[in-house]
């Protein structure tokens, strides 16, 4: 069994239950009064406490629904995320307990029918901020990620944000019947505003939650073929105080003999890099955007 390292364990459940206690006041505060419902199972525990007319919280719907997920994922899926998943789901639901027992009125954002918009992106950008935290940190907000992960982990071609996608949009369209309110009449009246504001905060919450998993640390990766490999280090290191590395290669048209010069930069630097290239003949180069940079070279002198 891998061994645990107590001291990063204990850091990443105190973040998850900081993320989830801000996921459960973002709910309080910006979807239970616009009338919604949010990405995955939170989508339908919402419905389930808005039919009840509050009566059965969305607090009790999470532990329901997340318990045998948690414990499927502890056997099938990994340990450490199910332990992690269900820390979550746990300060989640006593969080949205204690929160419904207390008078949030004076913070709650009630849009009244009118812009309901504003409370669904809100809502989004924080939902997106907390998933994508807990993902880095081997967690998730529990539900339909524990599922679409169990899924992909099955059928490895099965993507796990289009199962996500999947579930979302089945979530989306069933607010279409959840949210019909009647008229003067008593006749149901069916419109598709929850399921464009149940769309949106996927939306939104897809957009940040991939910005945080792809991290501050972006860069783009220089590929240079050149016969000028020394002169274009020197400036590299002199310049913009960046390290590089150089590969041996060959010519396949003229097997004359080149070297590929690998760096990675800093966006900010891009115009100062290409500025450097521009002064070299028989110098090709290439470049790709890097997700994330991890770890460091020592200084050697």
């Amino acid at each position: 069994m891998e061994k645990i390292d107590k001291a990063a364990f204990a850091r990443d459940c105190a973040v998850i239950a900081a993320l989830a206690v801000l996921f459960a006041l973002n709910y309080q505060l910006f979807i239970v009064r616009n009338q919604f419902a949010p990405a995955g199972i939170n989508g339908i525990a919402t419905m389930i406490e808005y039919k009840t007319g509050g009566a059965f919280s969305a607090g009790y719907s999470t532990l329901i629904v997340n318990v045998p997920l948690c414990t499927l994922a502890f056997f099938f899926i990994d340990r450490m995320f199910a332990v992690k998943t269900f820390a979550f789901c746990l300060v989640y639901a006593a969080a949205l307990l204690v929160l419904q027992a207390v008078d949030l009125s004076a913070f709650q954002y009630d849009a009244q029918g009118v812009d309901t918009i504003f409370p669904a992106l809100i809502a989004g950008a924080i939902g997106g901020f907390v998933y994508g935290l807990c993902l880095r940190r081997n967690a998730s907000t529990g539900g339909a990620d524990i599922i679409a992960k169990y899924v992909s982990k099955r059928d490895p071609l099965l993507n796990f944000f289009w199962i996500n996608f999947a579930i979302n949009a089945v979530i989306a369209a069933a607010s279409y019947f959840v949210y019909a309110a009647p008229d003067e009449t008593g006749a149901l009246v069916y419109n598709y505003k929850p399921v464009c504001l149940c769309m949106l905060y996927c939306l939104m919450s897809s957009l940040v939650g991939n910005m945080i998993l792809k991290g501050a640390k972006s860069a783009l990766k220089f590929m240079i073929i050149t016969s000028h490999a020394e002169e274009i280090e020197r400036e590299i290191v002199e310049k913009l105080k960046h390290g590089a590395t150089r590969i041996a290669a060959v010519g396949a048209y003229s097997n004359a003999p080149r070297d590929v010069i690998v760096c990675v930069v800093n966006k900010r630097q891009i115009v100062e890099f290409k500025d450097i290239l521009k002064k070299y003949d028989n110098t090709f180069t290439f470049v790709e955007p890097v997700s994330e940079t991890i770890g460091n070279f020592l200084h050697v002198k």
